[in-house]
């Protein structure tokens, strides 16, 4: 689905079958990466389905492991 309606996004998000535990959206028909958390006011996540999703988070994983290496680095 190309362009989904509102309506289209609302239920993808309300449907319980699209949250994994919980607390992970993965919803292979919705193609956006970021979506809003179950309740909205605690952010946003990722759409674990959409194939850049984990690009992302290796990236992050690098960042702050990076981080981490440098600060480290300069206790020394």
């Amino acid at each position: 689905m190309e362009n989904p309606s509102k309506e289209q996004l609302e239920n993808w998000h309300k449907d319980p079958n699209n949250w994994k535990w919980g607390c992970f959206y993965y919803n292979i028909e919705d193609h956006r990466l970021f979506v809003d958390k179950r309740n909205p006011n605690f952010g946003g996540t990722i759409n674990f389905a959409h194939p850049k999703s984990y690009l992302f988070l290796g990236g992050m994983f690098c960042f702050f492991g990076l981080v981490i290496f440098t600060i480290l680095l300069n206790k020394r």
